[in-house]
């Protein structure tokens, strides 16, 4: 059940956006068990980001909670293809985004809660 959080600093179109949707939904099964049937993806462009003290080129922060990966299985594969969507979707070069990882114990979907005790 990951949530990914995406900011960017330069616009994205409803095209891209799109093309951001299903590449990332591709890229999260470099994670062992993730896939994009239960990936929840939440963009927010135009944000008011500066790094290394300048705002003038695209930059991204982007927040990847997971759940049950303590081991981070797949971040290495994951951190590049990330990398290479965002250079490829919306200009931004790999020294300009930030992936923030963030292990997840506990999770609810709906009514369903999930601890990752349960599986040990």
């Amino acid at each position: 059940m990951p949530f990914i959080k995406v900011k960017t600093s330069c616009p994205i179109s409803k095209e891209q956006e799109g093309t951001l949707k299903s590449r990332m939904g591709k890229a999260i099964e470099l994670v062992p068990g993730k896939s994009e049937e239960y990936l929840l993806l939440e963009f927010e462009d135009n944000y008011r980001l500066w790094l290394r003290g300048e705002n003038a080129v695209p930059i991204a922060y982007i927040e990847a909670a997971i759940f049950g990966n303590e081991s981070h299985a797949g971040y290495p594969a994951f951190t590049a293809k990330v990398s290479e969507i965002f250079c490829d979707v919306l200009g931004i070069a790999a020294e300009n985004l930030y992936i923030k990882y963030e292990d997840i114990s506990a999770w609810s979907v709906g009514d369903q809660y999930i601890d990752r005790r349960m599986f040990r």
